[in-house]
């Protein structure tokens, strides 16, 4: 593990953690409306289930349904590390498959047709943290990078990473197998790379 990454990781999850909730709420609301731009009927969009203070995507999942996108979960693959995508459903009984992870931060692992990234039009990516080049970081697992490292040979989907401003940063320091993402949009609005 990057020791460099893993104090990053630390601080930039301190300074999420320590906007006032009147902020982060209004974050919330604003960074939701603004990726409501790139809902389309009939489009396949993947989404995250938050983990720990993750941007919540609750007004983005609700306009996507109702506009007629198709919305899919993050479903790790069991001993690898690529990701699979399950259809969300907005029933609110739907029950995790299985659970992945320990503690507070375990991912729900939600049945369903699995479909690989490439099948997917648009990708919202959570970030701990995120450079002005593209490059973020996440919780360490490397899945989104495994899983977009897959596409090399297949149109990938527009990936766009999703978080607060506070989690931007000049420059991230930047190993092989990490990819840039394609855009990243906070409460003050898009940055495309």
């Amino acid at each position: 593990m990057n020791p460099d990454k893993t104090e990053l990781r630390r601080a930039l999850r301190r300074a999420r953690a320590q906007m006032p909730p009147a902020e982060r709420a209004a974050a919330t609301q604003k960074i939701n409306r603004l990726l409501k731009r790139h809902i389309k009927k009939g489009r396949h969009i993947g989404v995250y289930w938050p983990l720990g203070r993750e941007l919540r995507l609750d007004g983005f999942i609700q306009t996507a349904l109702k506009r007629g996108a198709k919305l899919y979960l993050p479903y790790i693959e069991p001993n690898r590390r690529r990701l699979w995508f399950t259809p969300y459903s907005a029933d609110k009984t739907q029950q995790p498959e299985r659970k992945r992870g320990r503690a507070k931060l375990f991912v729900p692992q939600f049945a369903g047709e699995k479909r690989r990234v490439h099948r997917l039009d648009l990708l919202l990516i959570p970030i701990v943290g995120i450079d002005r080049r593209g490059y973020r970081l996440g919780q360490a697992g490397g899945f989104y990078d495994a899983t977009l490292a897959q596409m090399k040979y297949r149109l990938p989907p527009r990936t766009i990473g999703v978080g607060f401003a506070c989690q931007l940063v000049d420059e991230l320091p930047v190993e092989p197998h990490d990819i840039a993402l394609d855009g990243f949009v906070s409460e003050q609005g898009g940055l495309w790379f």
